[in-house]
């Protein structure tokens, strides 16, 4: 059974470990060894995960039968926005409802966040990624694309998808065919 709680400041070495082991799984084939190794360290450092949790980050741990199998972070970004910065599920967990679940509980917090009526959900993905499918699966559509520096000659070459959340409902999103 899986399960989802906030995570804070004590589970930051647990995130970095997940990252150590996600991360690279899913940019093997889509990033050079160089591009990967300096997104993991600007992103999952653990003065980075620190920072971002400072600066409003809400990280989610997601856990089956208390073992952890992935993570998610969400930040608010206006009154009605909120960008999904983070989504990502183990390998060996990855078909088997864990990430949709994941997906569901981000969903939650966003209505849990804003209450009083509908907003909208942003991510940035790879473009290349297969995760698109799943986000379209989830009921996000493309909204536009970019190639976006982040040091070192490096780039992230992006859709950002967008769902909009309504606050009436308790769920995650209806799925997508």
């Amino acid at each position: 059974m899986f399960a989802v709680r906030r995570a804070g400041v004590p589970d930051i070495g647990r995130i970095h470990a997940l990252a150590a082991r996600v991360f690279p799984a899913t940019y093997r084939e889509l990033l050079s060894p160089e591009q990967l190794n300096f997104m993991l360290d600007w992103m999952y450092s653990p003065a980075s995960l620190r920072r971002q949790m400072d600066e409003g980050h809400v990280y989610l741990l997601l856990s089956q039968d208390g073992a952890d199998c992935g993570y998610a972070s969400v930040e608010r970004q206006g009154p009605d926005l909120f960008h999904l910065q983070k989504i990502y599920v183990l390998p060996e967990f990855q078909g088997t409802g864990a990430g949709r679940f994941l997906f569901g509980e981000v969903v939650k917090h966003i209505r849990a966040e804003h209450p009083s009526g509908p907003c909208a959900m942003e991510l940035n993905v790879n473009r290349q990624n297969p995760a698109v499918a799943f986000y379209r699966r989830m009921g996000m559509v493309i909204d536009r694309q970019g190639d976006f520096p982040i040091g070192q000659g490096f780039y992230m070459n992006d859709y950002i998808m967008r769902l909009e959340v309504g606050a009436e409902a308790s769920g995650p999103p209806s799925p997508q065919p």
